[in-house]
């Protein structure tokens, strides 16, 4: 959420494929395996280790020094590059980090401010209005949010926070947006 970018330590494991890509134009298909980051929500591609098995939703380490399973880092990889097994995980597993670290997204509706003098960072999230943005900086005002259930019961008419926060993740992995708010792609 606009910070520091870190280098992933762990991933989760959204699809593995022991025989590389089914419509790979090389000869030669070497395993792969597509990820996501756990700090940054960032999609990578893996070069597995050899005799290496992953199942969707493993968590993997990817850090510096022995790696179990993971040769080394391909790269980040585009949505559309992902498999349909990975997307469906991926859905999955956005909403488990959401839930996870709810501390921190709430504490985005708290401190987020204006992009420039016509345009507010919490405008970038889908849902969000002139009334919703109106309505959340009064309130945080008053006194921060705590929880998505405090910004839903004290917003009038706002959509799920989560179903929000969801949708711009997803927005971002898929790059419709140049600004990055919770992911680094």
């Amino acid at each position: 959420m606009m910070q520091e970018i870190k280098k992933e330590e762990n991933v989760i494991i959204l699809d593995f494929l022991p025989n590389g890509y089914p419509s790979s134009e090389s000869r030669r298909n070497f395993p792969v395996a597509q990820a996501l980051g756990k700090t940054n929500l960032r999609l990578l591609e893996l070069a597995p280790k050899k005799e290496a098995t992953m199942q969707p939703g493993e968590e993997v380490y990817v850090g510096e020094g022995k790696r179990e399973k993971i040769h080394h880092i391909i790269g980040k990889i585009l949505y559309e590059k992902l498999t349909q097994t990975a997307i469906s995980e991926l859905e999955v597993l956005i909403k488990k980090a959401i839930s996870e670290k709810e501390e921190q997204f709430v504490s985005f509706f708290n401190t987020a401010g204006p992009i420039n003098i016509r345009r507010h960072f919490l405008q970038l999230i889908p849902g969000i209005g002139k009334k919703h943005l109106t309505g959340i900086i009064n309130e945080r005002e008053k006194e921060p949010f705590k929880s998505f259930a405090d910004i839903k019961n004290r917003i009038k008419l706002i959509p799920s926070p989560e179903k929000l926060i969801f949708n711009r993740i997803m927005d971002e992995l898929q790059g419709k947006d140049n600004y990055k708010l919770f992911t680094s792609q």
